[in-house]
C-alpha cells in the first residue's frame, strides 16, 4: 500500500503535469492552425480551417512532399516521432523503465504539428497525448521516484493529453489504463484522476465545454431497435480488422521499399496529397469533418467517397512514418461508414433510427475494436453525447465488434509494431495470486531440522543422503536459530567434522510468518538471493518456504481456469 505522503506527492506532480497537458494542446491545436492557413490558404489564422472548400492545385502536393521532407529529416534526430507514437510510450514502460528521451518532448508535437499542417490526415489527439506522456516521463526522471510511479506519471502525462483534446476526463483515465499503465490501484487511479482532472479544465478554458467536433442530440429510439445494433456492431468489427490489416501491409509494403527511411514520409506525402486533389474533405485534422457527419449534412455518396478516401490516405500517411494520431481518422471513417449505413436502413420499410446515432455508435465500436480499448471507447463517445440512452447502444456494438475483432486478429493497432520486435503486451488485468495467497497456504509443513549441537560430519552426511540445499537450525526450544546450506560445509573455516553446526550455520535468518503473502516471500528471496526461507510464528519454525513453494500458488491461479465437468442428472437404474 502507497503511504499517504508518496500519494500526495504523485498527486502533486499529476497536477503540474496536468497543466502542461493542457498548455501543450493549446499550443499544438493552434500551431496546426497557423501552418494550415499559411500552407493551403496564404493567410495567419489561429482556428483550424475547413478543407471543404479548398480548390486542389498542384501546390498542394508541393506543400505535402515539403512537409514530408521536413518531418523525415526530423525523424533522423529523433526517430520516435515516426507513427503515432502509442507504440514507443508502451515500449518505454514495458521495457525502458518508463523513460522517454527529452527530445521526444518537443520534436513530437512539432514534427506533428508540420505534418498535419500540411495535410496530413491526422488527428491532434495522438501527439497530444505522447507528449503528455513525454512531460510525465521527464518529471518522474528529474524528481526522485521508482520505475513504477514514473510510469503512473507517463500514463497521467498521456491522459492529460487526451482530456485537454476532448474534455473527456473518464474516458481519458480509463484509455490510460487500458494502454499504458498495466494495472489498477489507488496510487494508480488517484494521480491519473488528478491530471485528468486538471488538464479537462483547461480544455474547457481554452476551447469551450464539449470536443473540437460537434456531437448534437440523437434519437437511440429505445429497446425496440437495439437489435439494429448488432449487425452494426458485427460490420464496426469487420471494419476495425480491414483498418488494422490494411495498416499493416501497406507498412509492410514501406518496408520492402529500395529506398531508405529518410523519403518514406515524402512518399507518403505524395500518396495522401494525390488522395486530396481528388476528395480535400480527408486532409488536415477532419474535426469539420466529424461534425458534418454527426449533424448528418452529407449525402450518401459523399459519405462513401468521404469513408474510402480518408481510410486510403490515412493508411498512405501513417505507414510512411509520418508522424500523427489514430483517433480523430478512425472516428471519421468509421462514422462516415456508421452514418451511411444508417442511411441505409432508413429505408427499410418501419426502421425508425438516426444515421447521426448509427454515427456515434459505429465510432466507439471501430475504435475499440482496433485498439483493443472497448471500455474506453464506450466511456469516450458517452461523455461526448452525455445522453445516457447511448449507454445501451454503444455498450452492445462495441462488444459485438471487439469480439470480431478478437477472433480475426491477434494484434491492435497499438500493439502490432511492439509484437514485430518481439515484445509481448499483457491485454489481461488479474488478481495477482502471489499477493491474495499466503505462506502458510504454500509451505511445507513437516520441516527436517538439525539440532544447533549435532556434528558436522552428521549434517553433511544427511546432505549427502536425501539432496536437500538447506536445513533450518533450531535450539532445545525449537526456536529456529540458524539454517544450514551445502554451501556452508564447503567453505574453509576453523572446524572440524565433530564441531557443531551452529559454527557454520548463518546465524543471520531471514524469516517470513504464515500469514505473509507469497509475494513478500518471494520479494525477500530475490532481495537476499536465497532458495529457501523459514516460516516463523511466535518464534516456533512452522514451515519452510521455497521457490518451489512459490510456483505453487501460480499452480493453484492456473488450476481456477480449467474447465470443470457441469452437473449431470442422475439416471434411475430400472428396479
Amino acid at each position: 500500500m502507497t503511504p499517504p505522503r508518496r500519494l500526495l506527492l504523485l498527486s502533486s506532480l499529476a497536477a503540474l503535469i496536468g497543466l502542461a497537458g493542457g498548455g501543450a494542446a493549446y499550443v499544438l491545436i493552434h500551431l496546426i492552425a497557423l501552418l494550415t492557413n499559411l500552407a493551403f490558404f496564404h493567410r495567419v489564422g489561429w482556428t483550424l480551417p475547413s478543407f471543404t472548400g479548398l480548390d486542389p492545385s498542384p501546390f498542394t502536393v508541393v506543400v505535402a512532399v515539403t512537409g514530408g521532407l521536413i518531418v523525415g529529416l526530423m525523424a533522423k534526430w529523433a526517430p520516435v516521432i515516426r507513427g503515432h507514437g502509442i507504440p514507443e510510450a508502451m515500449e518505454a514502460v514495458l521495457t525502458n523503465q518508463s523513460r522517454i528521451a527529452p527530445r521526444t518532448a518537443v520534436a513530437k508535437p512539432l514534427s506533428a504539428a508540420i505534418a498535419i499542417g500540411t495535410g496530413g490526415p491526422f488527428g491532434a489527439e495522438g501527439p497530444i497525448i505522447v507528449t503528455g506522456g513525454a512531460i510525465g516521463s521527464l518529471l518522474g526522471q528529474v524528481v526522485r521516484v521508482s520505475p513504477s510511479e514514473r510510469k503512473i506519471l507517463l500514463a497521467s502525462g498521456a491522459a492529460a493529453g487526451m482530456a485537454a483534446t476532448f474534455g473527456a476526463p473518464l474516458a481519458s483515465v480509463v484509455l490510460a489504463i487500458e494502454l499504458l499503465l498495466f494495472e489498477f490501484s489507488t496510487r494508480a487511479f488517484v494521480p491519473l484522476v488528478v491530471a485528468s482532472s486538471v488538464a479537462a479544465g483547461m480544455h474547457s478554458a481554452f476551447f469551450g465545454t464539449g470536443p473540437l467536433f460537434a456531437v448534437p442530440h440523437h434519437d437511440f429510439a429505445g429497446l425496440s431497435v437495439l437489435p439494429l445494433y448488432v449487425p452494426l456492431g458485427l460490420a464496426c468489427g469487420g471494419l476495425a480488422v480491414l483498418i488494422n490489416r490494411g495498416l499493416f501491409a501497406v507498412e509492410d509494403g514501406f518496408r520492402r521499399l529500395p529506398v531508405k527511411q529518410f523519403w518514406w514520409p515524402a512518399i507518403g506525402a505524395l500518396g495522401f496529397a494525390c488522395v486530396g486533389l481528388v476528395v480535400p474533405r480527408v486532409l488536415g485534422v477532419g474535426y469539420d469533418q466529424i461534425s458534418q457527419v454527426l449533424t448528418n449534412r452529407l449525402t450518401l455518396e459523399t459519405l462513401a467517397v468521404l469513408a474510402v478516401a480518408k481510410l486510403v490516405a490515412w493508411w498512405v500517411a501513417l505507414a510512411s512514418g509520418t508522424s500523427g494520431g489514430t483517433l480523430a481518422p478512425i472516428l471519421l471513417i468509421s462514422g462516415s461508414f456508421g452514418a451511411l449505413l444508417g442511411k441505409l436502413a432508413e429505408q427499410v420499410p418501419g426502421v425508425h433510427i438516426s444515421p447521426g446515432a448509427f454515427a456515434l455508435v459505429a465510432m466507439a465500436a471501430t475504435f475499440g475494436a482496433a485498439t483493443r480499448a472497448p471500455f474506453a471507447s464506450i466511456v469516450f463517445l458517452f461523455e461526448l453525447t452525455r445522453d445516457y440512452n447511448a449507454i445501451l447502444p454503444l455498450m452492445l456494438a462495441t462488444v459485438v465488434a471487439d469480439l470480431v475483432a478478437g477472433a480475426l486478429m491477434r494484434d491492435s493497432i497499438m500493439t502490432e509494431k511492439l509484437t514485430r520486435r518481439g515484445l509481448r503486451v499483457p491485454s489481461d488485468y488479474h488478481a495477482d495470486a502471489l499477493l491474495t495467497t499466503s505462506v502458510g497456504a504454500v509451505m511445507t509443513p513437516k520441516v527436517e531440522v538439525v539440532p544447533v549441537n549435532a556434528p558436522i560430519a552428521d549434517v553433511a552426511a544427511r546432505f549427502r543422503a536425501d539432496g536437500h540445499g538447506a536445513y533450518p537450525v533450531v535450539d532445545g526450544d525449537g526456536r529456529c536459530v540458524g539454517i544450514v546450506a551445502r554451501g556452508d560445509l564447503l567453505r574453509e573455516g576453523d572446524w572440524t567434522d565433530e564441531s557443531p553446526v551452529g559454527d557454520v550455520a548463518a546465524r543471520d535468518v531471514v524469516s517470513v510468518s504464515s500469514t505473509d503473502a507469497v509475494s513478500e516471500a518471494l520479494e525477500r528471496m530475490l532481495e537476499e538471493q536465497i532458495e529457501h526461507l523459514p516460516v516463523i510464528d511466535s518464534g516456533q519454525l512452522v514451515g519452510m518456504c521455497t521457490r518451489t513453494d512459490v510456483m505453487r500458488a501460480r499452480r493453484s491461479q492456473w488450476s481456477q481456469e480449467q474447465a470443470e465437468p457441469g452437473w449431470r442428472p442422475r439416471r434411475r437404474r430400472p428396479q
